[in-house]
């Protein structure tokens, strides 16, 4: 039996076009493998949505988005437009496609392969074995409080306000989201805040704690967030499922990425309580090298891995593609980004070449 599924694909600027014609063509090659029809759909955001709209999120881009049974997004922004006001702004397109989307729970691996354990910057036996899974709360805090903005005040003093805020509510659903992920896992779950001087902190640590006891098989942990950055770094092992606000986990998050010697190798996936998820790796747009085929597709392959586990209930394509990067891995292929000595160097399009001999 073919299961047929509407992709809604948003390469958006940078390398990202580049490295979603690659991840593309090893889910058609997957989805021969397993009885998978998928009907890909392109759209348009941030900055090419700009060039092409004058939005950064086009309203037909979140219509097909919410028409669609996964979104595949690759990456978005470049320095062209980083002078412009921030609702015109590429990264406000991606917010205002969390929000539409109701994207409340981000889940970003940081899983040492042991091909790649000397691309790190850290010893070999302090990253050894790391896998760590950072559950971020993705529509509240800092970034969608209110009131924000720039203002003057009476003396004629320009003040910038943002407001970090959250409910009971959202707390407990990305709480229930990280208990979940956590017994799925190895049972231990760390909550990062800012408790001893954020009464928002406060609010959070208090509701996570309420919420273990529905979790007994869990052991939860707390730290405030500059003590776990810093454990992050100094002992990553420590660390199995850890939960955070919107803030804290933008940051700790890319310092997580970072152990595994580099942030071209990580997806990751952004779930609300129904309808498509939005699947992408975690590294920008990279304009610097983009159009020179010297982008690693790898992020965003095994983002589209992430969309068949996570997002389609396809755990066996997702094995297959997974497989394939580290057949690849093992045969020695290298994109500049991972290169190693005695490695294969190769580039964008010949890495995808190599995952397609290997599915």
């Amino acid at each position: 039996m073919t299961h047929n599924y509407r992709i809604t694909l948003l390469p958006g600027d940078g390398i990202g076009p580049e490295i979603m014609t690659v991840a593309v063509e090893v889910l058609k090659a997957v989805g021969q493998q397993c009885n998978l029809q998928f009907d890909f759909q392109e759209a348009l955001i941030g900055g090419a949505a700009i060039d092409a709209t004058g939005s950064p999120l086009p309203e037909e881009t979140l219509l097909k988005c919410r028409n669609s049974e996964a979104v595949l997004l690759a990456a978005i922004g470049g320095y062209k437009w980083d002078n412009l006001p921030r609702p015109q702004r590429p990264e406000t397109g991606l917010l205002g496609l969390r929000a539409g989307l109701e994207l409340f729970a981000n889940l970003r691996p940081a899983k040492i392969l042991p091909q790649l354990i000397d691309a790190s910057s850290l010893k070999r036996e302090v990253v050894e074995g790391v896998d760590i899974m950072v559950v971020r709360e993705l529509t509240g805090g800092v970034y969608f409080g209110q009131p924000k903005g720039i203002f003057t005040t009476e003396t004629g003093e320009k003040r910038g306000v943002n407001t970090m805020a959250y409910t009971e509510s959202e707390i407990d659903r990305i709480g229930r989201v990280a208990f979940e992920t956590a017994q799925k896992r190895q049972g231990r779950l760390c909550s990062v805040d800012k408790a001893n001087v954020l009464e928002v902190s406060q609010l959070w640590r208090d509701r996570i704690s309420a919420l273990a006891s529905e979790y007994p098989d869990i052991e939860l942990s707390h730290l405030y967030v500059d003590n776990a950055a810093m454990q992050l770094v100094r002992a990553p092992k420590q660390f199995d499922t850890i939960v955070t606000g919107n803030l804290f986990g933008d940051i700790l998050s890319d310092a997580a990425a970072m152990l595994t010697g580099s942030i071209g190798m990580l997806p990751s996936a952004s779930l609300g309580a129904s309808g498509p998820g939005v699947f992408e790796p975690v590294h920008g747009s990279a304009p610097d090298i983009a159009g020179q085929d010297k982008a690693n597709p790898l992020a965003q392959v095994l983002s589209a891995a992430m969309m068949l586990r996570y997002g389609l209930n396809q755990p066996e394509a997702a094995d297959k593609i997974e497989q394939a990067v580290l057949q690849v891995l093992d045969s020695g292929y290298r994109t500049g980004d991972i290169m190693s000595e005695g490695m294969k160097p190769v580039g964008c399009q010949a890495m995808g070449e190599a995952l397609l001999q290997a599915l």
